[in-house]
């Protein structure tokens, strides 16, 4: 049976702690008892710990021998801000997938309101993508940066760069990404997407415009698509 992982709130030596909200799941709803085993993430490496003390508040694992865990592609996602309720299941979805990182991205479609909301989101999207990755069984969960303005992140996203376009015409995504090396940085447009300003920025900057085809998706649909793309090409 396999057993469920935990990233730990807090790490001191050879203990590990689960605090409020998360003690509180596992010690009221999942009736955690001492001498239990886990799989518990300190510090970015995946030990089995057994639970010593158990609170709604705190519980605490002795940490023991360390699991190894898979390398995953290093994969960035720079996601122009829509509509926070399917922003949300995005960022979920590809936290379960493997990204290393997410960057919520301003574009000139997204919409001002949200523009002023989505810095204040960022500690319940870190909450979310905290849990997806503990339900998904990852080291760690990914980085999610600060709202960020295109033209910053046209110029400072490094390694091989791949902007997701309806307007493409001539390539698609998994022949675009023939040759290329880690880290891998993919951009997609808000509804609407891209003016024709934004595509001569992400060309000017060299960064490669590729396409899922003909069907036009949803902004999370596209997102979620083309990092399964990724991985089933990279992994």
């Amino acid at each position: 049976m396999t057993r469920r992982r935990w990233i730990a709130d807090r790490v001191e030596g050879d203990r590990a702690y689960l605090l409020a909200q998360n003690a509180n799941h596992l010690f009221r709803v999942l009736r955690v008892k001492t001498g239990q085993e886990f799989e518990v993430v300190a510090e970015g490496v995946v030990r089995l710990g057994t639970v010593v003390f158990a609170s709604e508040h705190k519980v605490e694992f002795h940490l023991g021998e360390e699991f190894v865990s898979p390398v995953l592609p290093e994969i960035s996602v720079y996601l122009s801000i829509f509509k926070f309720d399917r922003l949300e299941w995005a960022l979920e979805k590809l936290t379960e997938l493997g990204v290393a990182q997410m960057t919520p991205v301003i574009a000139a479609r997204t919409g001002q309101h949200l523009v002023k909301a989505a810095a204040t989101r960022i500690p319940r999207w870190q909450k979310i993508v905290h849990e997806a990755a503990q339900q998904s069984r990852r080291a760690a969960p990914p980085e999610i940066r600060e709202p960020t303005a295109l033209t910053d992140v046209v110029a400072d996203a490094a390694g091989n760069r791949i902007v997701l376009s309806e307007t493409e015409r001539s390539t698609l995504l998994k022949k675009a990404l023939a040759g290329f090396q880690q880290p891998l940085a993919l951009a997609f447009g808000p509804e609407g997407g891209w003016t024709a300003e934004e595509v001569q920025l992400f060309q000017k900057a060299g960064w490669k415009p590729a396409s899922l085809g003909s069907t036009i998706l949803r902004a999370e649909t596209a997102a979620i698509a083309a990092v399964a793309v990724v991985f089933a090409e990279l992994a």
